[in-house]
């Protein structure tokens, strides 16, 4: 292809999605969150209708960005001093092509409308990479669980259910966690759920092991991050033992994330939350890494822990500018921002695999991508978490346990897989020598995967 055809390619494609997009704005006004999700999936995937017009004529990837329903409802609870009080809560049911809709409940005063259906919507991607019979979903509430009481949470969560679960079950939704959403909550949900329905079925996962829950559950969206990275740097001919590791985030998915990467050998210098990060110059080790998760469950900043691991408490956001070999953005989405992504350029990193969520914003991501950094997108990165709950559906329907060994080999298995389904799709971003484009091959792979079971339904 000559300069000017590769040009006018260019143009094309960038007017094809300009137009698709601004029917997604007029349909769906006001949603930032969702708007940018999916015109990062259709700017990789709207080449693909020409090589399959019937993908268009059928207006697949159309029907893929419109949710099959929205429920939207009232949860109203009472404090510990009577007061009653209220919240909205939401389960948004993206597409069940290929399985039950399966995704997260977020509880956090940032969840609305546009937040869900963004989560929702890539969820849809990221189970298809899973090979599992999962359809994509997301759900939550604007509640905020931190500073409540057990009580206070337990009513919420017995509210909360008290709608929902008309419209979960085993063959139709399987919710889990998510942020604000950890094993106490989803106790709370599943004995709710229980109660009403008279049922002990797997309708919700991310459950204690006393109930139906599954090993390595909680850890496995931050193992599979590293499990995924350690295949990148493979694919380079390079191993994460010695690699400086910049891992922002203080929860559930940045400390299993760190936990595995220093057993795998690199060096974890940093974790964040929302009072700044923490850096550690030799590196953590999993000693004071397991002090750091016993104070954050205890309620405590990391600031406040930074002395007792000689470490050091930076109050200026995220931890970007710390000289790395990869970044793990693993908090929230849009974190990695341009001057983030520049800073994390000077400073050497060559790898980001995210953790998170669409962490990295539009600005970051095409800085990134234009340096040449080798990039792992979230919705392949970090759908471990995923994946081994549709293992613990698959207990639960068969009433079985798996052993510990089994998991964790099929969450390592299933990294692999993802990986290699992302490196074959994905193309070169710099010619054959370029670094391998891993989020082109994830939103192609997963929406090829859709797509062909969408197809054999008909138009429906």
């Amino acid at each position: 292809m000559t300069n000017r055809q590769a040009t006018d390619r260019q143009a094309t494609d960038q007017s094809a999605l300009d137009a698709f997009m601004r029917d997604i704005e007029a349909r769906s006004p006001h949603e930032d969150e969702f708007h940018q999700a999916v015109r990062e999936v259709a700017r990789r995937v709207l080449p693909m209708l020409d090589d399959k017009p019937i993908y268009r004529d059928l207006k697949i990837l159309e029907r893929m960005t419109e949710p099959d329903r929205v429920i939207s409802f009232r949860v109203v609870w009472q404090d510990d001093d009577g007061a009653v009080r209220m919240n909205r809560g939401y389960r948004v049911q993206f597409n069940n092509a290929i399985g039950p809709y399966k995704g997260g409940v977020r509880f956090h005063p940032s969840v609305n409308l546009s937040v869900l259906k963004f989560l929702g919507f890539e969820q849809q991607f990221k189970n298809a990479l899973t090979g599992l019979p999962m359809g994509g979903a997301k759900g939550g509430a604007d509640f905020d669980p931190r500073g409540k009481s057990h009580a206070e949470i337990m009513r919420f969560c017995q509210a909360f259910m008290t709608e929902l679960h008309r419209h979960i079950g085993p063959e139709e939704d399987v919710p889990a966690g998510d942020i604000g959403v950890g094993e106490k909550e989803v106790g709370y949900l599943f004995g709710q759920y229980k109660r009403i329905t008279n049922r002990f079925e797997g309708s919700l996962t991310g459950k204690g092991l006393a109930f139906g829950g599954s090993e390595y559950r909680m850890e496995a969206t931050g193992w599979g991050v590293i499990f995924f990275l350690a295949h990148m740097l493979a694919a380079q001919e390079e191993e994460i033992a010695g690699k400086r590791l910049v891992i922002s985030g203080a929860g559930n998915v940045a400390l299993h994330a760190a936990e595995q990467a220093i057993r795998q050998g690199a060096k974890v210098l940093t974790l964040s939350d929302s009072g700044g990060h923490l850096r550690v110059e030799d590196g953590l080790d999993e000693e004071r890494l397991k002090q750091i998760a016993d104070a954050k469950a205890h309620g405590r900043a990391l600031a406040d822990v930074a002395d007792e691991i000689d470490g050091a408490a930076h109050h200026d956001g995220p931890p970007w500018e710390v000289a790395c070999d990869v970044a793990a953005p693993c908090a929230t989405e849009n974190e990695l921002q341009d001057a983030g992504a520049k800073a994390l350029i000077d400073g050497g990193a060559r790898f980001v695999v995210e953790g998170a969520n669409m962490p990295t914003d539009a600005a970051a991501l095409k800085r990134l991508t234009d340096a040449g950094i080798v990039f792992g997108p979230g919705k392949a990165a970090n759908a471990g978490g995923v994946a081994l709950s549709g293992l613990e559906m698959s207990q639960n329907s068969v009433r079985r346990a798996w052993s510990d060994e089994a998991l964790c080999e099929a969450l390592e298995e299933t990294m692999r897989r993802i990986h290699d389904l992302c490196y074959d799709w994905g193309e070169a971003a710099d010619g054959e020598d370029g670094p391998v484009d891993y989020l082109t091959g994830a939103d192609r792979a997963g929406f090829r995967k859709l797509a062909e079971a969408m197809l054999a339904y008909g138009v429906m």
